[in-house]
């Protein structure tokens, strides 16, 4: 019997022979090739392990899978052969036999910033907690490249979150995703049926206005994100509402949720020499930034010019004066996607199917960066008093 064939029929202390050649057995060869193998640094194969084990290649299947009755002892042979071979089980491979890859997929619009690393810690935290891996591809706020990063994904992993805040990436993730199972994150999807986590941004927009406007805020500036953006639409609807409410101007500063851009539109007002006195940025990246150009400026935060921002990344309450921002819980909230997600994947019996749209509430935390002293509300606009500048850091 030639040599590739020495697996079969193999399941115990009882082995074909390939014949009296005068040249050795194929049992011999076999072992010959094995200990060949390894000298020469080849990982070790499934076959291997049967032949070290003397069982077959689907007995070593059924052990590692922990499927199908396997006898003690040849579980022991095969459990013995693995760490002495130092076996790992190709992935591709056994996600053939099993349809499972035990990995689930991330879309994300960016991978920059604090944002997105507090959001994949969350997921990472939940999905070490299954034992499930990530793989995370960013899509750049672009429908082309969302659709190449799914169509990668297709066959590698078992699951899909997917955070789009432009419609038609949204829409096309949860078109070319297929059976495979998908939670939209902070999405507006055509397609209301699709699990989702959404972030109430409109009201987390009106609260950071109604409290500039309590601490006695009239000329309050909007920073805005990057046009087309759905979540950046939603706080500037809310600022606009909250604004009219309260019979306000209101007062648009174009921004593309970085930095840079928040830096540039404060400085930019300021030189203008427009009245001042509160800024509600869309993000706290950019509310980093006018934290920064007040400071250049010699303006005061928050006697001359009060600051709220969105979101309450890590580095928000470390700033000086510490950020007032809408915290959404980053972190857990890429929990919870994970969790939601391993729902999809393994369904409860009798369950009914997720379809719920999630919303999450934004909670305003109230820093130094507005927080209302003696004077506040009597004090003169910034333009109209020496100003005295402010350490930031």
């Amino acid at each position: 019997m030639p040599c590739n064939r020495l697996h079969q029929d193999i399941d115990g202390p009882s082995i074909k022979r390939a014949g009296a050649t005068g040249q050795g057995t194929g049992l011999d060869t076999a072992s010959h090739q094995l200990e060949t193998g390894l000298l020469a640094g080849k990982a070790a194969t499934i076959r291997d392990v049967a032949l070290r084990a003397r069982v077959s290649v689907a007995s070593v299947s059924r052990v590692l899978n922990g499927t199908g009755f396997v006898a003690d002892p040849t579980r022991l042979r095969v459990v013995e052969a693995v760490e002495a071979l130092s076996y790992v089980p190709h992935s591709g491979a056994r996600s053939l036999s099993t349809s499972r890859t035990d990995t689930v997929g991330v879309i994300l619009p960016d991978l920059f910033g604090e944002f997105f690393s507090e959001l994949i810690r969350g997921m990472d935290v939940a999905a070490r907690a299954h034992g499930l891996h990530l793989i995370v591809s960013s899509s750049h706020g672009n429908a082309q490249d969302a659709s190449a990063a799914i169509r990668s994904m297709r066959g590698r992993v078992d699951g899909l979150i997917v955070m789009s805040p432009h419609l038609d990436a949204a829409n096309l993730a949860a078109s070319l995703a297929g059976r495979l199972p998908v939670l939209l994150m902070n999405s507006a999807a055509n397609d209301a049926r699709r699990p989702s986590i959404v972030v109430d941004n409109r009201s987390g927009a009106m609260a950071a206005v109604e409290h500039l406007v309590a601490g006695g805020c009239l000329h309050i500036a909007h920073i805005a994100g990057p046009s087309g953006n759905l979540e950046a639409e939603a706080r500037r609807a809310g600022y606009l509402e909250a604004m009219a409410a309260a019979g306000l101007e209101p007062r648009m500063l174009e921004g593309d949720f970085t930095q840079t851009s928040g830096h540039r539109a404060v400085r930019s007002v300021l030189a203008s020499g427009a009245p001042i006195d509160g800024v509600f940025a869309a993000n706290d990246m950019m509310a980093i930034g006018a934290l920064l150009a007040l400071q250049e400026n010699g303006v005061r935060c928050p006697q001359d010019v009060a600051v709220v921002g969105f979101d309450d990344i890590p580095v928000a309450e470390l700033m000086r004066p510490s950020l007032t921002t809408l915290r959404v819980n980053i972190a857990e909230t890429g929990r919870r996607a994970l969790e939601r997600l391993v729902g999809l994947i393994n369904p409860l019996a009798d369950a009914p199917l997720d379809l719920i749209c999630e919303t999450i509430r934004p909670e305003l935390v109230i820093r130094a960066s507005s927080r209302v002293v003696a004077s506040y509300e009597h004090s003169p606009p910034a333009q109209a008093n020496p100003p005295r500048r402010a350490d930031i850091f």
